[in-house]
C-alpha cells in the first residue's frame, strides 16, 4: 500500500505537529533535569531539540504508517513534558 492521499497528508501532518511536540517536550525535559543553572539547561534542552525533530522527522518517513507514527510521536511527548515539568518543580 503506497503513501498516497490521505496516508501521505497524516504521515506529514504528524511529522511536523508530532515532531514538534515531541521536540518542544524533549526541551522541556531536558531543561529541567540537566545539572546546570536554569538559564543554561533552558539552552542547551532548545538546542537539543532540533536534533530531536529532525530524528523523528527520519523516523516518522521511515515507518510509513500514519496511526504508528502518531501514537509513536505524541505518547513520548506527553510522558516527556510531564516528567520535564515535574523535575523542574512546577508540578510538585
Amino acid at each position: 500500500m503506497g503513501l498516497t492521499g490521505w496516508r501521505l497528508l497524516s504521515l506529514i501532518c504528524a511529522t511536523v505537529l508530532g515532531g514538534y511536540a515531541l521536540a518542544t517536550a524533549a526541551g522541556v525535559f531536558l531543561g529541567g533535569v540537566l545539572p546546570l543553572p536554569r538559564g543554561e539547561a533552558a539552552l542547551v534542552g532548545n538546542l537539543l531539540s532540533f536534533v530531536v525533530y529532525v530524528g523523528a522527522a527520519i523516523w516518522a518517513f521511515t515507518v510509513r504508517r500514519p496511526g504508528k507514527v502518531w501514537l509513536g510521536l505524541v505518547v513520548p511527548a506527553c510522558v516527556l513534558a510531564g516528567v520535564g515539568l515535574w523535575f523542574a518543580g512546577r508540578w510538585a
